[in-house]
């Protein structure tokens, strides 16, 4: 008897409980899911190969992102982007590199501190995962005192340690945020 090899294909929400955003704009309530993707057998191997195979760890360990927008779409849906990064990075550079927008209006050089922690115009809300972040530094309480407690600075947030894994929902510039959403996990059903 072999063992079957599997497959990801579709979507890259690379969680194994589908997610559900609902969110409010002025006129109405939608509600959003993103599912896992359908997994589909490639081929199968020997019983010899397949316990040398098992060993071996099949991912290195990520971090998950979900970087969802201030603004909505035209069809009135958020700009939600699916984003993975190893951990021990700052939050910053995370985004950065995903080409995430973190400064807004305040993206010219002039604007903003280039991640010195003093201009505060880096904040971003933690809606998921706030136990894979560093606690806030006294920068952030200095800046952040009448902020909400899951509003963080990019720039002096780390996100875990490099073998972290896990799901982190930021949203992108809270203070210019538009419309409100919540977001649930909603568990898997069995499908017949």
């Amino acid at each position: 008897m072999g063992t079957l090899q599997l497959s990801i294909h579709g979507l890259a929400t690379t969680s194994s409980v589908p997610r559900k955003f609902n969110f409010r704009s002025r006129s109405s309530t939608t509600h959003l899911r993103f599912s896992t993707p359908k997994i589909r057998a490639v081929s199968t191997v020997p019983d010899s190969e397949s316990t040398a195979k098992d060993k071996e760890p099949d991912e290195p360990p990520a971090v998950d992102f979900a970087f969802v927008h201030s603004v909505l779409l035209p069809d009135g849906t958020p700009d939600v982007h699916f984003r993975r990064a190893c951990g021990g990075q700052k939050l910053r550079d995370i985004m950065l590199d995903n080409n995430m927008e973190l400064y807004g209006p305040y993206g010219r050089p002039l604007l903003n501190c280039a991640g010195g922690g003093t201009c505060g115009t880096c904040m971003v809300e933690v809606v998921e995962g706030k136990e894979l972040l560093t606690p806030r530094t006294d920068k952030e309480k200095e800046h952040l005192k009448k902020k909400p407690k899951n509003w963080r600075l990019a720039c002096q947030t780390i996100v875990g340690k490099p073998d972290s894994k896990g799901l982190l929902v930021i949203q992108q510039l809270p203070e210019w945020k538009a419309h409100e959403w919540s977001y649930e996990k909603i568990l898997p059903t069995e499908e017949p």
